[in-house]
């Protein structure tokens, strides 16, 4: 996409988020895009990444120390510091995402007469938790919203959560068929040479391979994965189950019996975070994402690209992205039960798991491709500059 920019100084557009792997790995190539019209700054707490998205996106970089969790001291320091820098900056527009860089960032934006403030949700923290926790969490993204002008939900279910909450009376647009990334076919194509000689030492063709890519924690369904499993190998040892990923312990610890599971059972290998998830993907037969709470899971979207049904739980994003019985199934949360039987299914019903896998690929390009997202971002900076700043 290009832009002409010849009449006029360049807007300027800051992105923030709480820490900067989340604006590195959502934010790829699209701020070095957004840069040919606009002057863009990333805001994140510091970190080697900070610095690297800088050189990759060729956009200039600040840092400002944010914690994920509520520490209201340091929250004040970090509220001062952005406000601070906005009243530096003078930016036309700061859009926000992760939840602490969303309610700090619209806020100091605001305080700073920042006239565009946006933030997106990828996913809401209070539906699966309780108690004062719960209200804290809900009050908090209701300041978010008081504070922003346009407000971006990562899907229908993320929209729908809010509203049936009463978070906002603010208009809720989604871009783009929901995903903030979109998935690029280039990259995620089953049929690159690179990627299928790395893939075919990983594979063990004598077995039906299920795998899971995400945060080995409790939030992501894997105490009910490893105990379905554990069951579905005693009947199927055919069967084999791959954690790609890490585990939190001090944030969402596993279980002791799943942890037990994981280093004995001989079904399950559990091979760590890996850079470059395509050959793991490709080396396996289906997706198993049973989580409890998302807003528009990648993983399921690059699984998909890769030609993998998927197997995943009824909540926001997964239920956008999968149709329960054609490119996967869809099962009830928190519910060993219910995955048992589907990975039971499908390792039984090889036609069934071929069929799913054959649809897959293209019904995730069809919707969710880079360059469909970026356009829907793009042209949405656009509309809102136009209309908030009554530029031509």
């Amino acid at each position: 996409m290009k832009y002409n920019n010849t009449t006029r100084k360049k807007l300027k557009i800051v992105r923030v988020s709480t820490v900067p792997a989340s604006l590195y790995t959502f934010c790829n190539g699209v701020l070095k895009a957004l840069s040919e019209k606009y002057e863009v700054v990333a805001v994140s707490s510091p970190g080697d990444r900070l610095k690297a998205l800088g050189e990759r996106e060729g956009v200039e970089v600040r840092a400002v120390a944010m914690e994920r969790h509520i520490s209201p001291f340091k929250d004040l320091k970090s509220l001062w510091r952005l406000w601070r820098l906005f009243k530096k900056e003078r930016p036309d527009m700061v859009h926000s995402m992760t939840p602490k860089a969303g309610l700090l960032s619209m806020m100091a934006a605001r305080m700073a007469g920042v006239p565009v403030r946006v933030h997106t949700f990828t996913g809401l923290i209070w539906p699966t938790t309780k108690g004062f926790k719960r209200r804290i969490l809900i009050i908090t993204d209701r300041i978010l919203c008081s504070c922003a002008t346009h407000l971006n939900p990562e899907g229908r279910g993320v929209r729908d959560d809010m509203v049936r909450q009463g978070i906002t009376r603010k208009d809720l647009t989604i871009i783009a068929n929901g995903n903030v990334r979109g998935i690029d076919k280039r990259h995620y194509d089953p049929g690159r040479a690179d990627v299928i000689q790395v893939a075919e030492p990983l594979k063990h063709h004598d077995k039906v391979t299920f795998i899971f890519v995400g945060r080995l924690v409790g939030d992501k369904g894997i105490n009910e994965l490893v105990e379905a499993f554990g069951r579905l190998h005693k009947m199927r040892p055919e069967t084999r189950l791959v954690l790609v990923g890490q585990q939190e312990p001090d944030l969402d610890p596993l279980s002791t019996d799943t942890l037990e599971k994981m280093a004995n059972d001989d079904g399950i290998e559990v091979v760590g975070r890996q850079e470059d998830v395509r050959p793991w993907l490709l080396s396996a037969d289906v997706l198993a994402f049973p989580s409890y709470r998302e807003g528009f899971p990648n993983v399921v979207l690059e699984a998909g690209a890769m030609g993998l049904p998927a197997i995943v739980t009824d909540i926001n994003g997964s239920r956008e992205i999968i149709e329960n019985e054609y490119n996967g199934m869809i099962i009830k949360p928190r519910d060993s039960e219910a995955l048992l039987g589907a990975m039971l299914e499908l390792t039984d019903n090889g036609k069934k798991r071929v069929l799913m896998a054959s649809r897959a690929r293209e019904h995730i390009i069809s919707k969710w491709s880079t360059e469909i997202v970026r356009q829907g971002l793009y042209d949405y900076y656009d509309k809102i500059l136009a209309e908030r700043l009554s530029l031509k």
